[in-house]
């Protein structure tokens, strides 16, 4: 089963560009995710209509945080990544005749949801700035944004 790195990939890239003064190309930000820069914005599109993020085009353009870093939730930034599935795991049917695959199909639900909830909970709780190495908080908390 491949893995879908977007968050932790995303979650790199607005670190780093928390770390920068000015905006940063797609080129650049793509090499950082190990990406090209089509996909790149792609992914990013989601973040600058969240509000997270902001681009501007030409020369002496890219991509800059809209927001400082204590002011995004992690959860902020899974949604705008339009909620990447969590778990692999799955129902054999979504509209079973069996009795007992139904029964398992709810319990598979409840759980899943339940996991979910706890996922989200959790990342609210964290934002961008708790994510900065000790060393480098001095460099990002003295930057303004």
């Amino acid at each position: 089963m491949s893995r879908d790195t977007r968050l932790s990939d995303v979650l790199h890239v607005l670190l780093h560009m928390a770390q920068l003064e000015g905006p940063l190309t797609s080129e650049v930000l793509a090499r950082t995710m190990g990406t090209n820069p089509a996909v790149f914005r792609r992914t990013m599109a989601g973040l600058r209509e969240a509000g997270l993020v902001k681009s501007e085009r030409g020369h002496g353009g890219g991509w800059k945080l809209a927001r400082p870093l204590r002011e995004i939730t992690l959860v902020a930034v899974y949604e705008a990544l339009s909620r990447p599935h969590l778990f692999a795991i799955g129902n054999r049917s979504r509209h079973p005749d069996c009795l007992i695959e139904k029964s398992v199909n709810e319990v598979m639900a409840e759980t899943m949801d339940a996991a979910e909830a706890l996922f989200a909970a959790r990342f609210s709780e964290i934002s961008l700035d708790q994510l900065i190495p000790e060393v480098s908080k001095s460099t990002v908390g003295n930057k303004k944004q």
